[in-house]
Order: C-alpha cells, then sequence, then structure tokens
C-alpha cells in the first residue's frame, strides 16, 4: 500500500526565508541570485522555475530527488545561516513558495518562486551597504555580487540596491540592513555634521600619535648619556 502526504490547498501562497549571492549579467542587463548549496550552479531570476541539478526528466521537487528550490520557514533561521564564514556576502531572501511544494519539518522543497525582498548585510569595512559590487568570483556569464557602502566601491563593477532591483524585475524591494556610517564616495560633498565627525575622527587619531612619539622620545633619552 502506497501511502500519500497530506494534500494543502492554502488560500495564500506560503511565505519562506533562504539565503543567495546576488548576480550580475555580463552585459550588466540582468540580475538574479545562485545559491549557496546544491543549486549554487544554476543562477535564477526573481520569478523562475526550478530545474533539476542532476539533470534528470522529472519535474520539481520529485519525492525521490533533492531538486525544487528550498527555503525555511523561520526568518530567524535563514539569517542564522548568513553567521559561516561563506555565507557572510550573502543576502537574505524573502519568498514566495508556488506551484507544488512538500512541507518539511523546517521548510519547503518546491516547483516555483517569486523572491520579494532581499535584504544586503553590512560591507566588509562594518559600514552600511549602498550598493552591490564585483565579488571577484562567478558563474559563466554571471558575475556575483558583494554588498559595498560607498568608501569601498572603488573601480570594481557595481550596481545600486535601486539599480539592481530595477535590473531584476518583478517588483523585486532590495534593503540593506545593519552597520554604521562609512566614508563618503570619491567627490561627494561633506555637511557639517560630517565634516566635525571627520575632525573629531583625525584628532583623536593626531593625539594618539602624539603621545606614541612622546614615549619614544622619553624611552630615547633615558639611553642617552648625561649632558656635561
Amino acid at each position: 500500500m502506497r501511502l500519500r502526504l497530506p494534500a494543502e490547498r492554502p488560500t495564500e501562497p506560503p511565505t519562506g526565508y533562504k539565503i543567495a549571492h546576488p548576480v550580475l549579467s555580463q552585459d550588466g542587463t540582468r540580475a538574479g541570485f545562485t545559491g549557496v548549496s546544491l543549486g549554487g550552479a544554476l543562477p535564477y531570476g526573481v520569478l523562475d522555475d526550478a530545474s533539476c541539478v542532476y539533470g534528470r526528466r522529472h519535474r520539481p521537487p520529485a519525492r525521490l530527488c533533492d531538486c525544487g528550490f528550498h527555503c525555511v520557514h523561520d526568518r530567524t533561521a535563514a539569517e542564522a545561516m548568513l553567521c559561516t564564514a561563506e555565507h557572510r556576502d550573502a543576502v537574505l531572501l524573502e519568498v514566495c513558495v508556488l506551484g507544488a511544494y512538500i512541507r518539511f519539518e523546517r521548510g519547503f522543497r518546491y516547483a516555483r518562486q517569486r523572491v520579494r525582498t532581499a535584504t544586503a548585510g553590512p560591507c566588509a569595512c562594518g559600514a552600511t551597504a549602498v550598493a552591490l559590487a564585483d565579488a571577484g568570483w562567478g558563474r559563466s556569464g554571471w558575475r556575483a555580487l558583494v554588498p559595498v557602502c560607498a568608501g569601498c566601491v572603488r573601480g570594481r563593477t557595481s550596481v545600486s540596491l535601486a539599480d539592481f532591483a530595477r535590473l531584476a524585475g518583478e517588483g523585486l524591494r532590495v534593503l540593506a540592513r545593519g552597520g554604521g556610517p562609512g566614508l563618503p564616495a570619491s567627490g561627494a560633498e561633506l555637511g557639517v555634521p560630517e565634516l566635525v565627525a571627520e575632525a573629531a575622527l583625525l584628532q583623536a587619531r593626531l593625539d594618539w600619535f602624539q603621545s606614541q612619539l612622546a614615549r619614544l622620545g622619553e624611552r630615547g633619552d633615558k639611553g642617552q648619556p648625561p649632558k656635561t
């Protein structure tokens, strides 16, 4: 006797959470995401259908295969994945689970999804991200991107968060979370609060250097013979 899983017919598509790396096409005209585990070799769009990563000719999510999109029920569980070293540059996605799906204790495996929001973490320097820049790796035809602040973009290929959302399409929202104020981009104008903060930082550094020079001077004096 073959047991069947209970069928669900929700009035609204379920919501899930996952992490992924944002990607930009080689010609800079399209944006999407690539997974952090099994499906990492297959970049996908904001609204997309799953494919079997093993190349099998069945429709995901097949019960005897691992194919299909994956997500978890709890946002906190997805955020916890961002703590690992290899996933620090990934973004947090809120997705809408579409089509057929299989429910598990912690999440879903499903056939089709829509990415509603992508939340970028802080830049590697700790400042709030304002753009997504070339990460130095990618997939064939796609550049992987990482969150960066205005001061760390420099000459790398990059897109603002708003431009990434526009290129991805389908009503995607791209947000930034965490981090602090960063250095302004080259040529940017500073207001009075920014100038005061920069002056205070420079003064603190100058005081520290002067104290270090004074200590070195004292040590040098102690090593000199007495003057006659």
